[in-house]
């Protein structure tokens, strides 16, 4: 007897709950996915509004979203109405009225309706993705003038072709890009110059600094690259980044805007990376890098090395970067620059290197018809008494490290002497 009422039940409750799931339900908030294109994980986010009622909010909210469903539905075209919401902030300001003295039972029942439908419209909408079609670049690389058709230029046009060509042979070996799925992370080392239509992807210790003094100029900012402080470069926020555009901003530059990186060769990239951290004076690596790599790989540390993080030694950095359980997180100077740039879902324009700065640069300055005056500075910006990292001062450094470390820091570092064609920098490396 007992056994039956225990089944009779947990069949009511389960055709209980059933009921409930059915009567929750709202097909006005499925918003279809479709395919192909790009899952762009980003939103429209709307100004927050201080004196909006809950009962307007509601009703524009219910009018935005079915308009959006409706546009999906019509169309093939994966573009959305800006009008869609797809990232909602909590601006539902009741009035006193409703908070704290709800005196009839049937308006109470009905806000509170509201404030349910709200809540899981507000979480569908969230989740939903915002679906862009997308290809490569409308442009190519600028076509050459007439008059350049026969002078050094030619040269460096070609060269650009060829290594735009080992790069898309390298995507297409080594990387899956059936869905170019491109998220605000890959775009967040972007900065935009829009009179000269530019996009620029920062690679830190490949003359950067100097990069966004150019920028800056074009934007007219500062009228020389002379006058721009280091500080002013990196922490003024003169520059726009491509994520702090909405999805539309950000899908009509990558599409119609020149874009640009410029790299180095890897190792030679890490020991100027290591030499600027950590061999002079720094509030920031210090602690939080150093530190954290003494206590880990030094073995008998001292209390002063423990306690300011001052003095890590190359071995030890390298130790740090090749353990998959690193003490502390990857930082974008030491970082593969397929990471900060994904060259394979982005279809860059034009690849400079760092070795020939000076050629490439001034060549891509008169390829978006760059004022004439303006050049790539030749200054170092930091630490200006000092060398250059070169290639003989990088074998120096890795002639610390044994062989099996030497192969270890190529291997992490594979893609990017793979893409870029950099021949390996040790004959013992395979």
């Amino acid at each position: 007897m007992r056994l039956t009422c225990m089944f009779s039940f947990i069949l009511l409750f389960g055709a209980a709950g059933l009921v409930v799931f059915i009567h929750l339900q709202d097909p006005e908030e499925i918003v279809h996915q479709q395919t192909p294109g790009i899952k762009y994980n980003m939103g429209f986010q709307q100004p927050k509004k201080d004196c909006v009622s809950s009962n307007n909010q509601d009703r524009r909210l219910r009018k935005n979203t079915a308009d959006g469903v409706a546009m999906v539905k019509q169309s093939n075209s994966l573009h959305l109405p800006e009008s869609v919401p797809t990232k909602l902030q909590s601006t539902d300001r009741r009035p006193s009225s409703i908070m704290f003295a709800i005196k009839d039972q049937k308006k109470g029942e009905e806000i509170n309706s509201i404030r349910l439908h709200k809540r899981r419209k507000r979480f569908i909408i969230k989740k939903s993705p915002i679906l862009i079609s997308m290809n490569s670049s409308i442009l190519n690389l600028p076509t050459l003038k007439s008059e350049d058709r026969n002078n050094k230029w030619k040269s460096l046009y070609q060269i650009q072709r060829e290594r735009k060509r080992i790069m898309r042979e390298t995507c297409s070996k080594y990387k899956s890009n059936n869905r170019r799925i491109i998220t605000p992370y890959h775009v967040s080392r972007i900065f935009v110059e829009d009179k000269y239509r530019v996009l620029y992807c920062e690679v830190p210790k490949a003359g950067c600094s100097n990069w966004k003094r150019v920028l800056m100029v074009l934007n007219g900012l500062a009228s020389s690259t002379k006058d721009i402080q280091h500080n002013t470069v990196h922490y003024g926020n003169y520059l726009k980044r491509l994520d702090g555009f909405d999805h539309k901003g950000i899908y009509h530059r990558l599409n119609t805007y020149t874009k640009m990186l410029f790299i180095r060769e890897p190792f030679e990239k890490l020991v100027s990376a290591f030499r600027d951290k950590f061999e002079h004076p720094n509030n920031y690596y210090h602690p939080v890098f150093g530190k954290a790599i003494i206590s880990r790989y030094r073995v008998n540390a001292t209390k002063e090395a423990l306690r300011t993080g001052s003095g890590v030694k190359f071995k030890e950095f390298i130790q740090y970067l090749l353990d998959v359980h690193r003490p502390v997180g990857m930082d974008i100077h030491w970082d593969h620059v397929n990471r900060l740039c994904s060259p394979c879902l982005i279809d860059y324009d034009f690849v400079g290197k760092f070795e020939s700065m000076e050629e490439d640069a001034n060549f891509f300055l008169h390829l978006i018809g760059a004022p004439q005056n303006l050049t790539f500075p030749k200054f170092k910006d930091r630490h200006s008494n000092e060398e250059r990292t070169t290639t003989k001062i990088t074998q120096q450094y890795f002639a610390e490290l044994s062989p099996s470390q030497r192969q270890q820091s190529y291997d992490f570092y594979y893609m990017d002497y793979l893409m870029f064609n950099y021949s390996k920098p040790f004959e013992d490396l395979y």
